[in-house]
């Protein structure tokens, strides 16, 4: 199977390199920036339990795509998917499958418009990871999951055959057949630790030492749980335990990537994490939305970054 990795940032570049290593045929899409520090460097990673890397990584130029590819993995940022359809779409054919891995579910119906919804899988991963000033991938967490599955949910003869090529590489794989209902919960889960650290500007410890924090980061989560609801995809009660537990947890040091970006000056997924989730709101609240507070915060970001 010809797999094309769209991307060979923290997201692809992790889940590629693992793929690269288990012994897959994988070719990186990348810009000609990035495909220069590759061809010196290598694509090397910085995993949570050692070092390793892909001395001599594939790479492609969207201009030097030659034809369809089996699989394309897409792992940008949100806010910068229409030119990573642009730059893919000579990949595609009529049996190509896409798995993407960002955030929200707005994407999904940018992928349905471009292409065939029959191409479009549904797939989320959880990582903590970053590129570093070197560019080398930099795993934060022993986290590194990925899940997959048709979008009408139950399992295929393309998924078990995609499966059979994921599986085997050192992240763990899912194969989900209500994927959709992942995807959301994966969704109520990031937005409720994007905002919260963005607007406290801190982690969940410090949240939690704060007088009203742990009521202000159960509120975020209850909100975020009701839009999902609202969608038809409220988190069942084991996901509920776990983020419950997860964001009450005094010990812990997690941080959402948005509020790296933000501290760093960089692009956020604020409308692609908050504002549509918001606007997919189908139940009036009692007391205000601490989800348009934080989204008007992060707006507030992206205005004065703008402007300057």
């Amino acid at each position: 199977m010809r797999i094309l990795v769209v991307g060979a940032g923290a997201i692809g570049g992790y889940f590629g390199a693992r793929l690269v290593e288990a012994g897959r045929d994988v070719t990186f899409l990348v810009r000609e920036r990035r495909a220069e520090r590759l061809r010196e460097t290598g694509l090397r990673v910085k995993a949570f339990e050692g070092e390793f890397g892909v001395d001599e990584p594939k790479l492609v130029l969207s201009k030097d795509i030659a034809g369809p590819y089996d699989l394309v993995i897409l792992s940008c940022k949100a806010y910068d998917l229409q030119g990573a359809i642009d730059s893919f779409a000579p990949a595609v054919g009529p049996d190509t499958a896409i798995v993407p891995l960002l955030n929200g579910m707005a994407h999904l119906d940018a992928l349905d418009a471009r292409f065939s919804a029959a191409n479009v899988l549904g797939g989320q991963c959880s990582i903590a990871a970053t590129l570093d000033a070197e560019g080398r991938i930099v795993q934060m967490t022993d986290m590194h999951s990925l899940v997959f599955g048709e979008r009408a949910g139950g399992r295929s003869p393309r998924v078990e055959t995609i499966a059979a090529q994921l599986d085997g590489a050192k992240f763990n794989l899912t194969v989900s057949e209500d994927v959709v209902q992942s995807m959301w919960d994966k969704w109520v889960f990031l937005a409720t630790l994007a905002t919260s650290t963005c607007l406290m500007r801190a982690p969940i410890c410090d949240i939690l030492a704060a007088p009203g924090g742990e009521a202000v980061l159960q509120r975020l989560f209850t909100e975020c749980e009701s839009v999902a609801a609202d969608n038809d995809h409220p988190p069942g009660e084991a996901v509920i335990k776990r983020a419950r537990s997860f964001f009450g947890d005094r010990n812990s040091t997690m941080t959402a990537s948005m509020l790296r970006d933000l501290e760093n000056g960089t692009a956020i997924e604020a409308d692609q994490i908050v504002g549509d989730l918001i606007a997919r709101r189908r139940t009036k609240l009692e007391g205000g939305s601490m989800l348009e507070v934080a989204y008007a915060h992060l707006k507030a970001y992206e205005a004065r970054r703008s402007r300057a």
